[in-house]
C-alpha cells in the first residue's frame, strides 16, 4: 500500500460551482516533494488539512473531520474504464490517490501512517455535489457516481507531519465495528434506514452523519 501522489488545488474561477464567490478548489493537481499535512481547524473556518491546498466553500467542506480526501487509484480506474477517458490523479478533487488500499472498504475511524509521522483517521465518505459534476463534465455525474457508491474517503489528522508521493501507507488500527466508507455513504444518501448501524462507530464518525444517526433513531427507533 502506498501513496502515488499527493494533490494540491487552487482557487480557481469556473461557470458550474455553486459557491457564492464563483470559485473552487476541486481540480487539483499532484506536486512533488514534501507537503506539511495539520489539523486544519473547525468546519466552517478552516480549510484544508495540507499545506498549500484551496478550500474555497468552507460551509460544506474542509475543517478537522474533513481535513483530507483520499481516492483509490484502482476505483480511479475503474471509472477511466466506464467512462471511456483519462482520470489523472486528482482528477476527483482528492488530495490523496493512493494504491493497494480499499479506501471505500476502510472502517469508520480507521488509521492510516502514511510516511514516518503522519497519522490520519477515516472519518466519513465524500458526498458528490454540482460542482463535482461540473468539474468532471459527466452528465448526471452526482447519480451515476452515488449509485456506483465507491465514494472515497475523508480523513482527520491524528499526528502531523509531512507527506509525500511515493511514502508507504500502513493500516496501524482497525475498529471492532463493521461500519464502512461505503456503508455510511449508502445510509446518508439513497439508505437512510441504515443510519442506525452507523452508532457503532462512535464519535469516530463525521460529527454530522452521528447526529444523523441518532435523529434517526429518536424518530424512528433502531
Amino acid at each position: 500500500m502506498k501513496l502515488l501522489s499527493v494533490n494540491l488545488g487552487r482557487p480557481k474561477a469556473v461557470p458550474y460551482t455553486d459557491n457564492p464567490e464563483g470559485v473552487t478548489g476541486i481540480d487539483k493537481r499532484p506536486v512533488e516533494g514534501p507537503v506539511r499535512v495539520a489539523a486544519p481547524g473547525p468546519k466552517g473556518v478552516a480549510g484544508s488539512g495540507l499545506a498549500g491546498d484551496a478550500v474555497c466553500k468552507r460551509q460544506h467542506h474542509g475543517g478537522d473531520d474533513q481535513a483530507v480526501y483520499a481516492m483509490a487509484r484502482e476505483d480511479l480506474d475503474d471509472w477511466e474504464r466506464e467512462l471511456g477517458r483519462p482520470l489523472a490523479n486528482g482528477g476527483f478533487g482528492e488530495n490523496l490517490t493512493t494504491s493497494g488500499l480499499d479506501v471505500s472498504g476502510a472502517l469508520i475511524g480507521e488509521r492510516w501512517r502514511i510516511g514516518a509521522d503522519v497519522v490520519l483517521e477515516v472519518t466519513c465518505s465524500r458526498i458528490p455535489c454540482l460542482t463535482f459534476q461540473g468539474h468532471l463534465g459527466e452528465k448526471q455525474w452526482v447519480k451515476r457516481f452515488t449509485a456506483k457508491g465507491a465514494p472515497g474517503a475523508y480523513l482527520r489528522v491524528i499526528e502531523p507531519g509531512e507527506i509525500r508521493a511515493g511514502d508507504p501507507v500502513e493500516i496501524i488500527h482497525r475498529p471492532g465495528h463493521e461500519v464502512t466508507v461505503a456503508l455510511q455513504f449508502r445510509a446518508v444518501t439513497t439508505e437512510r434506514k441504515l443510519l442506525p448501524r452507523l452508532l457503532a462507530a462512535g464519535e469516530a464518525l463525521h460529527p454530522e452523519s452521528l447526529e444523523a444517526a441518532r435523529e434517526y433513531v429518536a424518530k424512528y427507533g433502531a
